[in-house]
Parts: C-alpha cells; sequence; structure tokens
C-alpha cells in the first residue's frame, strides 16, 4: 500500500494524495456529523479519512478511487464499510 498524505482545506472539505505507481489526488468531504457518528469524536477526521483510504486501496488501486466524494459514499460501494471502520478505530 503506499502513502496517504492528508490536507485539511477547510472544516469539511480534505485533499488526499496517495502515492504510488501512479499517485492520485483526491478531494473528500467529511461532515462534522458523520464523522462524530463513525469516531465518537475518539479520533480526528484526518485519521477516519486516512482508515477510509486503507479500507479503499485493499479493494481497488488508488486510480480506481473516484477523485472528488462525500465519505457515505464509500459505503454505496462496499456494504460493510461503517461496521469496518467502526472496528479500526
Amino acid at each position: 500500500m503506499g502513502e496517504i498524505h492528508i490536507t485539511r482545506m477547510d472544516d469539511e472539505t480534505f485533499e488526499v494524495t496517495v502515492c504510488e505507481s501512479t499517485t492520485t489526488t483526491h478531494t473528500v468531504k467529511l461532515t462534522k456529523d458523520y464523522c462524530q457518528q463513525l469516531t465518537g469524536g475518539k479520533v480526528p477526521p484526518e485519521t477516519l479519512i486516512e482508515k477510509s483510504f486503507e479500507f479503499l486501496l485493499e479493494r481497488e488501486s488508488n486510480t480506481m478511487i473516484l477523485r472528488r466524494f462525500d465519505l457515505p459514499v464509500i459505503g454505496n460501494y462496499f456494504p460493510k464499510y461503517e461496521k469496518t471502520i467502526v472496528g479500526r478505530l
């Protein structure tokens, strides 16, 4: 798995760069409510996003990950996402 770099753009927007054989950049929206729902306020949003990208990279290459998305969209493609992430935090 490649390196994952996360930069906070504003309160709910993050830029994620994944460095693998091809480097990709993704814009991810994460609302405070959704972050609270998954983390219980125990970890920062950047940790949730990093773990979410690790989850995605276990299932597909970084070039297949959407370039812009709201974090809850992952659950539309991978129904076990939320349960898996909560277990990893």
